[in-house]
């Protein structure tokens, strides 16, 4: 169920007077697992809330027997089970009592929603993956036993919620596609930047290059991502390998910025002779990534699934073009800032980057128009008329 379209327009008298006083609880990851991109969503949305007047503060589960940094392998996921699901629970309830709203930042920990009590409380939904890989929907990718019951745990979980943010019409449309009679008021607000991307200075390009053993002045392309299945890091390989047949590529390089290669990733690189002409790097911070972005001849993106696809927006903050799956939602988010292959068919995604790349600079103003529609005062204009919705409908369903 979609929220009423007067959910969209805020009321700054109606928000003057309520937020000297409101207290957003905004209950984001789990800091052993590490995952960067929700720990980032959560702290923008408090950066942006506070700057607005709003009280709004972070919460994790707290890591008692889990956080040990020696721990590896099945020990340290079980132990992080018994802090996320045994011990938490009690200590979230202990805060959000003392919330007018609750925020679980991470669908996955849609289960905490219980822990927000009698108080109003919503989720953001960034993508369904998981949930449909342990259903068997991606047949590439299998899910153990103990994955399946937890994704079927997370599943019931956001089945139950009653208010949850989209960042994308295709998560929408996958929550609906997980749950068709699900009652629940459902809204697609995009992510703004979580971080100030801006074309960098030239000193900065030029330390960038240094950093990637690069020349002053030659050519690369730019892959940002993890090694999940869905990034398809081992089709960007196979895209640049078949790049390097037409004249115009011969000479660029490709930098692969983001976690480590997997040892498929590495034989592949050595198989085709491309060692010297595809860089890896690793735990890049966002100075550079951002140098990274402003000088490449292009960011390549050929994810198959994805909830949002921040890089996207990232390049076209720094003016760097960008080429993507022509596929949801890096259609949606890149608009029409993009060039658009197939991720599925390398040789012919390389015939389509060869025979656009003397227009790819044009790219570069297209994105910048694009970018507009991810304003961080947009996206936070809108949480903030969904908080109220949300606070509103609770009283209300609370008076019945």
């Amino acid at each position: 169920m979609a929220a009423p379209a007067s959910v969209r327009a805020e009321d700054p008298q109606r928000v003057s007077t309520i937020k000297s006083r409101m207290k957003i609880l905004l209950i984001s990851n789990y800091l052993p697992d590490q995952q960067q991109s929700m720990l980032r969503y959560a702290a923008m949305l408090q950066r942006e809330c506070n700057r607005r007047g709003w009280q709004a503060e972070i919460i994790h589960p707290l890591a008692i027997v889990g956080g040990f940094s020696w721990l590896r392998g099945s020990l340290k996921k079980w132990l992080g089970y018994v802090d996320k699901y045994l011990f938490a629970p009690g200590y979230l309830w202990s805060h959000a009592r003392h919330a007018d709203l609750v925020h679980i930042c991470d669908h996955s920990n849609a289960m905490y929603l219980r822990c927000a009590g009698t108080r109003p409380a919503l989720i953001t939904c960034h993508d369904l993956l998981a949930v449909f890989t342990a259903r068997g929907a991606y047949p590439q990718m299998k899910t153990g036993a103990t994955g399946r019951i937890l994704q079927r745990w997370i599943a019931a979980s956001i089945s139950q919620a009653k208010f949850i943010i989209c960042v994308s019409t295709k998560t929408q449309q996958d929550l609906k596609r997980l749950d068709p009679e699900m009652d629940a008021y459902t809204e697609v607000i995009y992510h703004s930047l979580n971080w100030p991307y801006a074309p960098a200075p030239p000193e900065a390009i030029a330390e960038a290059r240094k950093n990637s053993a690069l020349n002053p002045n030659g050519e690369y392309l730019l892959h940002v991502g993890g090694n999940q299945w869905y990034k398809n890091r081992l089709g960007t390989m196979q895209i640049f390998a078949a790049l390097q047949r037409y004249p115009r590529f011969q000479n660029v390089k490709l930098i692969m910025a983001g976690k480590p290669w997997t040892s498929e990733m590495r034989q592949y690189s050595e198989s085709q002779g491309l060692t010297e002409k595809i860089i890896e790097r690793n735990s890049v911070a966002n100075e550079e990534l951002q140098a990274l972005y402003s000088g490449s001849m292009a960011l390549v993106f050929p994810s198959v699934e994805e909830g949002f696809g921040w890089p996207l927006l990232e390049a076209q903050a720094c003016g760097c073009p960008v080429i993507t799956s022509a596929r949801a939602p890096m259609t949606e988010v890149a608009g029409d800032g993009a060039l658009f292959i197939d991720p599925a068919d390398p040789e012919a995604a390389a015939r389509t980057i060869a025979d656009y790349a003397d227009k790819l600079p044009a790219l570069r103003v297209a994105g910048t128009s694009n970018l507009a529609r991810f304003d961080a005062d947009i996206m936070m204009n809108r949480y903030i008329s969904f908080y109220l919705w949300t606070i509103e409908e609770k009283s209300h369903s609370g008076s019945e």
